[in-house]
C-alpha cells in the first residue's frame, strides 16, 4: 500500500496496492484488493490493457469478478439482453438501481460502473448529478457512464466537480440509433474528426475514461493517442486501453446474426439447452428427484 493510499477506516475494504502482478490472482498479495481508476490510468500509461465486461446479476458478476475482469459495466443493454425491449430506450433509471444492486452485491474486486438510461441526464447537468448520485447512493456503484458527444462536456463537467467519476461514450451510441439512423459505424471520413473532437472535449471535461463503439480502427487508435485517459472499445480495433462485450455475446449465450466486433468464447447457450433437457427427462421420465434428493 503506498502512502497515498490509506484504509478505509469504516469499511472492510483495506485498500489497494499499486497495480502489478497478474490481475484477479488472489495468491499475488501486489494485486489490487480493489480496481480504482488510477489502476485504469496505469494500464494506459504503461501501455497494457484490460479487460470491461457487462453484468446484470451477483453471479455473473462474482464470476467475472473472480475471473480477473477489472471493470464490470451494468449497462443499460439490460433492456435488450434481459428485458427484452428492442432498444435501450425503454429501461427507466429505477430498473437500473435494480440491476446495479445486484452486480455490486457479487463483486468484491471490480470496478463497477453504470450506464445512466436515456431520459436521466439529458435534460441539464443538473439532472445528470441527480440521477448519477442515485445509482452511487443506491445503487452502490463506483461510477457512471454517460452517452453523447462534445455536446454533454457541461454535464461530464458537473458530474466532476461533484466527485463522481464519468465515463464517457461516443462514437455510435444506442441510445440515439433514431438520430444516427440505425446501428451504423461512426467517424468515417471527415466524420473522424467529431469523434475526435468529442472524445478530447469529455476527456478534458473531466471524464476518467473514453469508450468508442464501432469506430474504424485508425481513429480509435487516434484518439487514444490524443487524450491522456484510458480509452475503451466495442467495435473499435485493439488499440484501446480496453475492450468491452456484453456478456451473453461473449459467452454465445445469445443466438441469431452478431455483430462484426462479437466474438463468443463459449457456448453457454449449448450448455444450459443440454442441461435443461436432461432435467426434463429426469423429470418426466420419474429419475429425478431421487432418494439423495428427498427427506
Amino acid at each position: 500500500m503506498t502512502d497515498a493510499q490509506q484504509s478505509a477506516p469504516y469499511a472492510p475494504d483495506p485498500g489497494s496496492p499499486p497495480l502489478s502482478g497478474t490481475p484477479g490472482d488472489p495468491a499475488n498479495p501486489s494485486t489490487p484488493r480493489r480496481i480504482r481508476i488510477p489502476h485504469l490510468q496505469q494500464f494506459k500509461n504503461s501501455g497494457e490493457h484490460f479487460a470491461m465486461l457487462t453484468a446484470y446479476d451477483q453471479y455473473t458478476a462474482a464470476i467475472f469478478d473472480e475471473a480477473g475482469i477489472e471493470v464490470l459495466l451494468v449497462g443499460d443493454s439490460a433492456a435488450n439482453n434481459v428485458m427484452g425491449h428492442a432498444t435501450t430506450l425503454p429501461i427507466t433509471l429505477d430498473e437500473m438501481l435494480v440491476f446495479a444492486r445486484s452486480v455490486t452485491a457479487g463483486a468484491s474486486r471490480a470496478l463497477v460502473v453504470c450506464d445512466l438510461p436515456f431520459g436521466s441526464y439529458e435534460v441539464s447537468p443538473a439532472q445528470a448529478v441527480e440521477s448519477s448520485i442515485r445509482l452511487l447512493k443506491e445503487g452502490l456503484v463506483h461510477a457512471v457512464k454517460l452517452e453523447g458527444g462534445a455536446a454533454y462536456a457541461p454535464h461530464v463537467r458537473a458530474l466532476a466537480a461533484a466527485g463522481i467519476p464519468v465515463m464517457a461514450h461516443v462514437g455510435f451510441t444506442p441510445q440515439s440509433e433514431h438520430a444516427l439512423g440505425g446501428y451504423r459505424v461512426q467517424g468515417r471520413g471527415n466524420a473522424r474528426h467529431t469523434v475526435l473532437d468529442d472524445a478530447a472535449a469529455l476527456a478534458e471535461a473531466g471524464a476518467f475514461c473514453v469508450l468508442m463503439e464501432m469506430v474504424p480502427a485508425d481513429v480509435a487508435a487516434e484518439v487514444d493517442a490524443a487524450v491522456a485517459v484510458p480509452t475503451i472499445g466495442i467495435g473499435a480495433g485493439n488499440a484501446t486501453t480496453g475492450q468491452v462485450l456484453v456478456w451473453q455475446d461473449m459467452a454465445g449465450l445469445r443466438s441469431g446474426k452478431q455483430p462484426r466486433f462479437v466474438k463468443a468464447f463459449a457456448d453457454v447457450r449449448s450448455v444450459l439447452a443440454a442441461a435443461a433437457r436432461s432435467y426434463a427427462d429426469e423429470v418426466r421420465s420419474g429419475t429425478f428427484p431421487g432418494p439423495e434428493h428427498s427427506f
